[in-house]
């Protein structure tokens, strides 16, 4: 229990305090962003698809075929792009628009949270986790930061804090059939690769290629090497 654990006071803190890790400077800031971004395209690439090969390959059903996993990946995709479109186009800067993005991003860090937290990791591969998982939420935070800064500073980083729990407390207490879980690990999963290649790669005029480079390469090699000796 010591990895879900210490991975969900992780995530908690980093909503807490996500705009206060962040570098001021610009040169910087890009860097960082830069970097998060490889992170996370690595994490993807040799961590998520991965874990939806493997979880299909897992089913075990006489009518299973060879691409539910990726068909539930995929709805994840066009709901949760569709839901953003909704509230970036449908509405202004309002308070209905804040507590839409607000409450949009808090179902998402619960089922971040469940996803990650019950599957009960420990020792260095809680730390990778929490890492490239704690990454992507400061990328989320400093979105909504962006959109709602006094807002997101009073109330907002409180609420997105309040999904990682919610998500804790259903890894913790709901145990769901092996199938049903990995419908929702699949659902979360193309939710994720979404945000990451839409919302948290810089754009051209705010990346830094060598810092980004260095995320994807670092972290990828890292990452397999741990899995080639741990059998991860």
């Amino acid at each position: 229990m010591l990895g879900p654990f210490f991975i969900g006071i992780v995530f908690i803190i980093i909503h807490l305090l996500a705009n206060s890790i962040l570098p001021t400077e610009r040169l910087k800031r890009i860097r960082w962003f830069s970097f998060s971004g490889g992170l996370a395209v690595s994490y993807v690439f040799v961590y998520i698809l991965p874990t939806l090969h493997t979880v299909q390959q897992d089913i075990d059903d006489p009518f299973a075929m060879e691409s539910e996993i990726y068909f539930i990946g995929l709805l994840g995709v066009l709901m949760f792009f569709g839901s953003q479109l909704f509230v970036r186009q449908k509405t202004e800067y309002t308070m209905s628009s804040f507590w839409l993005q607000i409450s949009f991003y808090s179902v998402y860090n619960m089922m971040v949270a469940y996803v990650v937290l019950s599957t009960e990791v420990t020792g260095i591969q809680a730390v990778f986790y929490s890492f490239a998982i704690g990454m992507h939420f400061i990328a989320v935070a400093h979105d909504m930061w962006r959109e709602f800064s006094d807002l997101y500073n009073k109330v907002g980083r409180y609420i997105l804090a309040l999904g990682i729990v919610a998500g804790w407390l259903i890894a913790l207490f709901i145990d769901f059939v092996p199938l049903m879980q990995a419908f929702i690990i699949a659902f979360i999963s193309g939710a994720m690769i979404l945000n990451v290649f839409k919302y948290e790669l810089p754009n051209d005029n705010e990346s830094h290629f060598p810092t980004f480079a260095f995320g994807v390469v670092v972290y990828t090699l890292i990452t397999m090497s741990l899995k080639f000796f741990f059998e991860w």
